[in-house]
This record gives C-alpha cells, structure tokens and sequence, in this order.
C-alpha cells in the first residue's frame, strides 16, 4: 500500500519562525522502512500565492516514521541572508506541502 496527499506547513504569524512541523497520521499501511518523500507545493494559501511557493527558500524534509500511524513534515529557511544584528530571516504563515510515500 502506499499514499499520497497534500497539507499545510504553518510558520505561525508574522514575523514567523525558521522551522515548522506537521505531523501526518492516518497512514495505516506506513512501515518503519517505508520512503517518504515531501515537497513545497506551489498551491496558494491564505498567506502565499503560488507563485511565492516557487522563490522561497524552504527545504522540506521528512523524517520521524511511525509505523502504521505516519510521518512528520519538517520545514526549515534556508536562506542564507540574515539581518544586521545577524539573526536568520523567518518564515511566516501557510505553505502548501505534497506528499507521498511507498
């Protein structure tokens, strides 16, 4: 068995954060070797149009596999710029993330 979906990575409100997580349950058939693969989507959400989807620096990664429950969805900024007191860039808001597993 195998699955597939789509859901929304939260930041929090602005000014945000440079992580963000969510968990996807449901997934019966997920085994402990399972892959897992997820991607920024460029679907529009409250916060971001499609087209934001494609330049922002996110990395998707997913990882913490439970067998016959699911999975988490990490999202981290990249980017590499940071203010004058040299803190990171944040992230804010919704972003549309893909995913599919086997």
């Amino acid at each position: 068995m195998s699955a597939s979906g789509t859901a929304t990575l939260n930041f929090g409100s602005f000014p945000g954060a440079s992580d963000a997580s969510l968990a996807i349950t449901g997934q019966a058939g997920i085994l402990a070797g399972s892959l897992v693969e997820a991607w920024l989507f460029p679907a529009a959400t409250a916060d971001h149009s499609a087209d934001e989807h494609l330049a922002e620096s996110i990395e998707i990664m997913v990882g913490a596999i439970v067998p016959g429950i699911g999975f988490t969805i990490f999202g981290f900024n990249f980017n590499p710029l940071s203010d004058p007191k040299g803190l990171a860039t944040l992230l804010y808001g919704q972003w549309s993330v893909a995913w599919v597993w086997n």
